[in-house]
């Protein structure tokens, strides 16, 4: 059997399915699927999410770094929705492990932040309080550009697109996402 033939009847029974937000909860499944999984062989990991917490999707993308260093050969198979932190978490898998159903979308954008800053008291402490802030954004802009490339890494995306895309929400369709090596194929 091919490689390609034998992905294709690997990724037919994801072992470990995820659907919804990315959050504490689903991090929680996620740790019981994957006590629950075969001790061997390859693994298939299904996600369809409208997005969720990138931290935690960074967390879940970790346990696959470390399973993947363990020798453990694992798939990603996106359906209908790979938004936001899904793609995150895609990320951590190589772009040939990595699958989209038919009719699949990415979405991938800038992380996004909503806070406002009330200064009061001393002045001294109005300006650590406005430096926090700043080393947040600045090192949410350093972890955002880490999973862009990636994201982008063995595709034929160029990091700087995608940066340039991703202020306004790129949606990319199975097709495309095939088209521009993001994945290895479309089920």
């Amino acid at each position: 059997m091919t490689d390609a033939k034998q992905n294709q009847t690997i990724l037919t029974s994801p072992q470990l399915r995820f659907v919804g937000s990315i959050d504490e909860a689903m991090y929680n499944e996620f740790r019981q699927q994957l006590g629950a999984a075969p001790d061997d062989g390859p693994l298939v990991f299904n996600l369809t999410t409208l997005g969720g917490n990138p931290e935690i999707a960074r967390c879940m993308g970790d346990d696959i770094r470390l399973l993947r260093e363990a020798g453990r050969e694992l798939f990603f198979l996106g359906k209908a929705a790979v938004y936001s932190a899904g793609a995150t978490f895609m990320a951590h898998f190589p772009v040939d492990n990595r699958y989209l159903t038919h009719g699949t979308r990415l979405m991938i954008h800038e992380r996004q932040i909503t806070r406002t800053i009330n200064l009061s008291g001393p002045l001294k402490s109005c300006t650590a309080q406005l430096r926090a802030a700043l080393h947040e954004i600045e090192h949410s802009i350093a972890i955002e550009e880490e999973g862009f490339r990636s994201i982008v890494n063995g595709s034929k995306v160029e990091f700087e697109d995608l940066c340039e895309k991703a202020p306004n929400n790129w949606y990319i369709s199975a097709n495309e996402a095939l088209e521009k090596g993001l994945v290895a194929g479309i089920v």
